[in-house]
């Protein structure tokens, strides 16, 4: 586990890192501790720190970042470890960003300890008070007027990294001003839940490959399916036009079907008197001729009554 601990001096970092190095067996990194560590091993880095410090200079950010990149790959770094004091400003942010890449690392979590600066100085002072009341000397920089400038150079420095590491979604922010054992309670329940949910996806690694695999086949389907559709669809486009084609032919015969319907229609009439007169001419026709061959019919056998009357006078 790796995390960083933010929050003004005074805000129990201290006592909350020493709580986290115990439970989860990691180490706490201090900027102060390293710097004098890597002097002392006469490391490049730590030599490299030692002449500016020995000059009175502040020790470059990229100084700081060579000497983390040395402690962490050292073995007691490998289970995790806790920054405390560094970062302190976003670029050192940035370069700690890059440092981790570059090592295939990443942070688990950043821990803001929120608190009143009213009721840090007031916790100040009473601590000088006890300690006076017991004799015991105070340290020249434990006091209300150093506190209150190292709280302005928080402030301007340092506060900007909660925002930084809240847009990164790595900042989970603790009320300070609890008590240590409700901090720490609270602290536990936050590195829990991000336990927790790291946990999650590497048991469903194999889910996103299945609904990977599930989303192509239905892509493939889907595309299968959109084939068929444009295949109908051009089926239906040249049956369409080939009745359009039909009807438009349909029409342009339709006037020819017309008239010879209605020339039809109107020979009709014609035809049916035609042979109306033709039949009553027929039959007209029988009868004249009937009647013309009934009177010479009449005429003859009266002649042969006539002479046979003759004959039998005769003889």
């Amino acid at each position: 586990m790796r995390l960083i601990l933010l929050g003004p001096p005074g805000a129990g970092k201290g006592t909350q890192a020493q709580h986290l190095v115990q439970r989860h067996g990691i180490v706490q990194l201090s900027t102060g501790d390293m710097l004098r560590a890597a002097v002392k091993a006469g490391t490049p880095v730590g030599l490299k720190a030692k002449d500016i410090m020995a000059a009175g200079g502040l020790v470059p950010d990229e100084v700081v970042v060579g000497i983390i990149a040395d402690r962490i790959e050292e073995a007691d770094a490998k289970n995790g470890f806790i920054l405390d004091g560094f970062p302190r400003t976003v670029p050192q942010a940035q370069a700690l960003d890059k440092l981790l890449k570059s090592k295939g690392l990443a942070l688990d979590a950043v821990l803001e300890l929120r608190v009143n600066e009213g009721a840090l100085l007031r916790r100040v002072e009473t601590r000088i008070a006890e300690m006076k009341a017991r004799g015991e000397a105070v340290r020249a920089d434990d006091t209300p007027e150093v506190l209150s400038q190292r709280l302005a150079n928080y402030r301007a420095q340092t506060e900007p990294l909660v925002d930084y590491y809240g847009e990164k979604r790595k900042l989970a922010t603790i009320d300070g001003m609890k008590s240590i054992d409700e901090v720490t309670a609270d602290i536990k329940r936050v590195l829990d839940a991000l336990s927790e949910s790291a946990a999650k996806p590497a048991k469903a690694r194999r889910k996103p490959a299945v609904k990977k695999a599930k989303a192509k086949k239905a892509a493939k389907a889907a595309s299968a399916g959109r084939s068929a559709k444009k295949v109908k669809t051009a089926k239906k486009a040249v049956k369409k036009a080939a009745k359009k084609a039909v009807k438009k032919t349909a029409k342009k015969a339709a006037p020819k079907r017309g008239a010879a319907k209605k020339a039809k229609k109107s020979a009709k009439p014609a035809a049916k008197k035609a042979k109306t007169a033709a039949r009553k001419g027929s039959v007209k026709g029988t009868r004249k001729g009937a009647k013309a061959s009934s009177r010479p019919a009449k005429k003859v056998t009266k002649k042969r009554a006539k002479s046979a009357r003759r004959l039998t006078k005769r003889g």
